[in-house]
């Protein structure tokens, strides 16, 4: 009598195991994402201005809180970024802010550079703008450990397509793409192949007002999430070599 209730003991023990492999395995089977799970946090570091910090937009919406968030939805355990960025802010105001920011020791698993049209709206010289990003260029590496990959560099936006420029994009906008031929050009010699191209996309509020904030002059939520649509994929591929 005792060895049957050890062998009826054994089947239901047998069976309960399988009826737990059968309810788990449809969720095993289910593939969220191609991108492995971090061991670490990653770390990130946006440097620029008005466009970095989101101006006009609540915090949440801006391009390097958009990017973190659609970067953890694949996987990627990527911690709330450091910013180094106000409005009004030229390539010069970004490195002296650098040199006294409580960061300038740190190292960062990536860093996002997006500065220049505050060079431009001041009527800076190109020359001038060409040797100060080339100058900050070289300290997003050097946050980036020393690594090139690990930067992102965005072109600058042409506002001149914005309520706030009054009709004046065939005066801006070419001005715009001169400072971006520098940056781009400048990206290039120090290496960087991760270059954005976001103007394009900028330009399509001439027709579409929703990417505008509500200042007429800033980026909506909207357009920085095609900021972050565009960025996203060059990041997740670095991220997933950590």
């Amino acid at each position: 009598m005792k060895v049957l209730q050890i062998i009826l003991i054994a089947i239901t023990t047998l069976a309960g195991c399988t009826k737990k492999a059968a309810v788990s395995a449809p969720v095993a089977a289910i593939d969220t994402t191609t991108t492995k799970p971090m061991t670490t946090p990653a770390t990130y570091l946006a440097l620029g201005d008005s466009y970095t910090i989101g101006q006009s937009v609540p915090q949440a919406e801006s391009f390097p809180y958009q990017l973190v968030n659609l970067l953890n939805s694949f996987m990627l355990d990527v911690q709330p970024p450091d910013i180094i960025a106000i409005t009004g802010w030229t390539t010069d105001d970004l490195i002296n802010a650098i040199s006294r920011s409580t960061f300038k020791d740190k190292q960062y698993d990536f860093v996002t550079l997006l500065i220049g049209v505050n060079d431009q709206y001041q009527n800076q010289s190109k020359d001038n703008y060409r040797t100060k990003f080339a100058q900050v260029l070289q300290t997003a590496i050097k946050f980036a450990k020393g690594d090139s990959s690990r930067v992102f560099v965005l072109s600058i936006p042409d506002w001149g397509v914005t309520p706030f420029a009054g009709g004046r994009d065939s005066i801006i906008g070419p001005d715009i793409d001169q400072f971006n031929a520098i940056n781009r050009e400048e990206t290039a010699k120090a290496h960087v192949k991760n270059y954005i191209d976001i103007t394009a996309i900028s330009r399509l509020a001439a027709a579409d007002l929703s990417l505008i904030a509500p200042d007429g002059l800033h980026p909506s939520g909207k357009m920085y999430l095609q900021w972050v649509q565009a960025l996203e994929p060059s990041v997740k591929a670095r991220l997933g070599e950590k």
